[in-house]
């Protein structure tokens, strides 16, 4: 089996004067679930929709299992229902007026299957979404998350060779949403789909991701797994949209030594050059620990949010946010140490 599942190559999509996407490639191996991620504008929806064949690219090229898709240098634009490829949708598309069964069957009739194989096909799909005790509920009488489960059985139903997701769980409530992203994991894991899936959730895209690209003004700022990009973001915008993270100016005084504001001296890790490190804010401690950058500082605010405790800390390089588990609580004016390894302390390219 081929090593990409999914290739694309310099695709920019433009709108009138306007670039959605601008030169964007990057490739899915098989079974592997990847996010793009990013703010809205960015591109990652645009990028989604062209796989799928619903938006027709300036440029570029989209390849699945060897076999273009589009290339706007050869003129192959192949119809979206000939790319072997399904999308569940953030409005889900479920057809009211159907029952459960019927939604997940409409897509094998339009592919002429026999009644014998759409049955099973169904039944298959809705075994595998915990759904088939409702084949014959009237969809309208559906829970969100139960529509989901049913968009869902619809896209694997006919087995296809990708399955797009654009933001399928942003209508779920925090908790539903936090159960449906296991239950796709699983099922993704399970049956070996090949995914593409768009999200602006960042904690989601960690969550559920083989691997991330983070997106912003229709680019690609950075690649790599979701723990990459956690603790190793390689621009402010990645440190900055991804997880909580501080933001400490300066500059490189020499190999792994930076100058912060206020003459501190860090050792970090990171590009060669730039003027910014980024500290995430869960890798601080508030004791002094074993290792290389140590700050005094007080405690200015205590902010509770139950599983963890923000503290915002003045110290010589600025205020720096810190969160801890909800123990050991510190008052506001405690004069506290700030200590945090090298390895978190991240020079960002300029």
């Amino acid at each position: 089996m081929s090593e990409t599942r999914i290739e694309i190559s310099d695709l920019v999509i433009r709108y009138g004067e306007a670039t959605a996407v601008n030169g964007v490639s990057f490739t899915v191996g098989p079974g592997e679930h990847l996010t793009l991620l990013g703010p809205s504008g960015c591109g990652k929806t645009t990028t989604l929709r062209a796989i799928a064949g619903l938006e027709v690219p300036t440029s570029g090229s989209i390849r699945v299992d060897g076999t273009a898709m589009f290339d706007s240098a050869r003129g192959i634009n192949v119809a979206t229902e000939d790319r072997g490829v399904s999308m569940v949708f953030q409005s889900y598309a479920v057809w009211p007026h159907m029952t459960v069964f019927d939604n997940v069957a409409y897509g094998l009739r339009v592919r002429q299957q026999s009644r014998a194989e759409i049955k099973a096909n169904v039944e298959r799909a809705l075994d595998l979404v915990q759904m088939r005790h409702l084949a014959d509920r009237g969809a309208s009488k559906l829970s969100g998350g139960q529509q989901q489960r049913v968009a869902l059985a619809r896209a694997i139903a006919f087995s296809p060779t990708v399955v797009l997701f654009d933001e399928p769980l942003s209508n779920l409530d925090a908790k539903l949403r936090a159960e449906m992203r296991v239950e796709l994991r699983e099922l993704q894991r399970r049956l070996g789909i090949t995914s593409v899936y768009v999200t602006h959730d960042q904690e989601e895209a960690l969550a559920i991701s083989d691997r991330v690209i983070v997106m912003n003004v229709g680019v690609i700022e950075q690649i790599g797994t979701p723990e990459q990009i956690y603790n190793r973001p390689k621009s402010r915008f990645v440190a900055d949209f991804v997880g909580s993270a501080n933001l400490i100016k300066g500059r490189v005084t020499g190999p792994g030594a930076f100058e912060a504001e206020g003459g501190v001296v860090l050792k970090t890790v990171g590009a060669a050059s730039g003027h910014e490190v980024a500290v995430r804010t869960a890798y601080i401690d508030l004791v002094p620990q074993p290792g290389d950058n140590q700050l005094p500082g007080t405690v200015r605010q205590r902010l509770f949010h139950g599983d963890f405790v923000q503290y915002i800390v003045e110290c010589a390089c600025g205020r720096l946010i810190v969160r801890r588990p909800p123990v050991n609580l510190l008052n506001e004016g405690a004069p506290v140490t700030l200590s945090f390894s090298p390895e978190h302390t991240v020079l960002l390219e300029g």
